[in-house]
């Protein structure tokens, strides 16, 4: 639990689900761990992380969370690209919208997805990517889904994580030769506060925590072979089985695919 002792990393979107795992999993190992959300309550991550209000649209927000970083360690190891925008208001007028087909879905959810998760990511890893280049070494991983690569949910959806992979492969082409590796990773069915509102109606048989992200999260800071990945894809469960990582429960998730995603 001590392996991540003297890291510093930022988490962002980290009040709830799978930030907010990543966050106390990455605390509990050691590491120093800034949480960000735009509102910070104590609902958010337990344990010794540094909850931090931040809006990922405001890039001078943003800005300032990274010159406190830099200020208070003067380092980051490891920047998580957490935070998405686009599925606040699911029911409009009474009508679910998230599944709907595109000419149906209201045009605000493409620029909530884009401006508070890919452009999001983006900036943040820019920010990242100057402190980590400057000393040689970094990781940065941006979360994102199977929905890149097969409809799910929405065509917003399905083309804004498309977009986050696109953004990790071309990362990694120009962090290659200064020892930063980026990767996307792939949870599965993730047991979130959102999830479990509608347990009653999912299969939740091979379903993750959000601390079993962390865990996976984790591994990768402290694997050695980490920037050979750079550029790719990491499933989480796949990974966690390679390394004997479990959930919470002691059980080992089926890795999704394509195919059965």
């Amino acid at each position: 639990m001590e392996s991540l002792r003297g890291k510093v990393a930022l988490v962002t979107g980290a009040s709830r689900g799978v930030g907010k795992g990543v966050a106390e999993v990455l605390s509990e190992a050691g590491a120093v761990v800034y949480a960000s959300a735009r509102t910070v309550d104590r609902a958010g991550p337990a344990g010794a992380c540094i909850p931090v209000a931040c809006d990922h649209a405001d890039d001078g927000a943003v800005e300032a969370l990274f010159e406190r970083i830099h200020r208070e360690h003067g380092a980051l190891d490891l920047l998580v690209n957490n935070v998405w925008g686009g599925y606040e208001r699911m029911v409009e007028d009474g009508r679910f919208t998230w599944s709907r087909p595109f000419w149906e879905q209201p045009p605000w959810r493409w620029d909530s997805m884009f401006a508070a998760g890919v452009r999001a990511h983006y900036v943040a890893s820019i920010l990242a990517a100057r402190a980590m280049v400057a000393r040689g070494r970094g990781v940065i991983v941006n979360v994102s889904s199977w929905a890149a690569r097969k409809h799910a949910g929405n065509v917003a959806y399905g083309v804004a994580k498309a977009a986050t992979d696109k953004l990790t492969a071309d990362m990694a082409v120009e962090l290659c030769a200064h020892g930063v590796a980026v990767l996307s990773l792939y949870p599965g069915l993730v047991r979130t506060e959102k999830v479990m509102e509608a347990a009653a109606y999912l299969d939740l048989s091979n379903s993750e925590s959000p601390q079993f992200i962390g865990r996976t999260v984790a591994a990768l800071l402290a694997d050695p072979e980490v920037l050979a990945r750079s550029g790719s894809v990491v499933v989480a469960a796949e990974y966690a089985r390679a390394h004997g990582i479990v959930d919470v429960d002691g059980r080992s998730p089926r890795p999704l695919t394509l195919e059965s995603f």
